[in-house]
């Protein structure tokens, strides 16, 4: 089959590749009819290249049409539609009880100290072969995959696999109080979506955004947005909030934020050297753009939530432990809980479609354009925000 690989930094390429095949009676086999590049396959594009290996088969969106099942997997028959969330769940153990997928005990990379594996991502995460090709095999099929009604175009359903449960836990996460105020900072597929979440439940939106078409995308809903290029961002959420700063604050950006001129050069300095090297100083050494969580302290109200979407990678950054002591702020953070919130995110997705799922992608490209996507993605052009591609 034809897939998307990794083949070294900021150099992927559309390979002929090994079918997938049922190897666990939990297995399925699903034909992917529509994938998506993510804003954290761009980690893997250039900062996070050291846990990669050429040939690694990239994507963690993915839905399509079920081809086989493994024993264990009655749920599911051929010819049903499914989504595939990105992380890879049992729904059955300690942690899947408590509504946290992300760190199932039975997918779980316990040999680098990590939580549930991830479809398309590093040997942090298990190095599963990820779904931006033709064909996935879907692991732990025996729950984790969403079934879909068989009508209804793919872009109303595919951000179940990733960009909805996200923003959704990320809006959740910031606790926003009724009618209140929320600063999104990035707005990226995932600050975007989150911006049209808090904005469908009645909030006060403020977003920042350096890109000029996407902060129109969000202004269009009726958002207050700013250029941090032209403003400073938290100055003008205080003096819309009686000087107070927003209730909560959402990071959608993570460890690639613009004004971070120092660690852009470690992180660059980092991707040179070999991987034996690179990957004990990605793990242990400060090399995450911190920007725009600084910004997130320092515009959340005193007693406010920040709400952490965007992936960071560093151990040893310096924080402004006193501020967020003194402010009394609480932080929330991690990888969205999949199969937490999509029976609530469900319902939006019928045809009133009130977040706008269905016009959300701003590219769709066959899945041989892929590297050109990648770059076009990487480089912002062209008003890129979301990619789908088709196998």
């Amino acid at each position: 089959m034809r897939a998307v690989t990794w083949q070294g930094k900021r150099d992927v390429r559309v390979e002929e590749v090994p079918d997938p095949r049922i190897e666990e009676p939990t297995d399925a086999v699903i034909r992917v009819t529509t994938t998506a590049i993510c804003g954290s396959d761009l980690h893997l594009y250039e900062p996070m290249s050291p846990f990669m290996e050429p040939g690694d088969v990239l994507g963690h969106e993915s839905m399509g049409i079920v081809e086989e099942v493994g024993s264990a997997v009655p749920q599911l028959a051929p010819g049903d539609r499914v989504v595939v969330p990105f992380q890879i769940c049992c729904g059955t153990c300690y942690m899947c009880a408590q509504g946290l997928h992300t760190q199932c005990e039975t997918t779980q990379v316990r040999e680098h100290d990590m939580g549930a594996a991830l479809y398309g991502y590093t040997k942090l995460y298990g190095q599963v072969p990820g779904g931006q090709a033709q064909y996935l095999r879907v692991r732990q099929a025996q729950y984790a995959p969403i079934t879909l009604p068989p009508d209804g175009p793919d872009e109303r359903y595919l951000y179940l696999s990733d960009v909805l449960p996200t923003a959704w836990q990320a809006v959740e996460y910031a606790a926003i109080p009724p009618g209140g105020t929320v600063l999104v900072l990035g707005l990226g597929p995932i600050g975007d979506m989150a911006a049209r979440i808090a904005l469908h439940r009645g909030h006060r939106v403020f977003a920042s955004d350096p890109i000029p078409e996407r902060r129109l995308r969000v202004a269009s809903r009726d958002a207050t947005v700013f250029d941090p290029e032209a403003h400073d961002v938290t100055a003008e959420v205080r003096e819309r909030t009686d000087g107070r700063g927003a209730d909560s604050v959402i990071d959608a950006v993570g460890m690639e934020a613009h004004g971070s001129p120092g660690a852009t050069f470690l992180q660059k300095m980092t991707g040179l050297l070999p991987d034996a090297i690179a990957e004990p100083m990605m793990q242990k050494a400060g090399i995450d753009r911190l920007a725009s969580f600084y910004a997130a302290i320092d515009g959340v109200r005193r007693g406010g939530t920040i709400s952490l979407s965007g992936v960071y990678g560093g151990m040893a950054d310096p924080l402004p432990m006193l501020t967020l002591f003194d402010k009394q702020v609480q932080l929330r953070m991690g990888q969205a809980n999949v199969r937490r919130w999509t029976d609530e995110i469900m319902p939006l997705l019928g045809d009133g479609d009130p977040l706008g799922v269905e016009t959300f992608h701003t590219h769709r490209l066959p899945l041989d354009e892929a590297p050109a996507a990648y770059e076009m993605f990487q480089k912002k052009d062209d008003g890129a925000v979301k990619v789908l591609l088709t196998p």
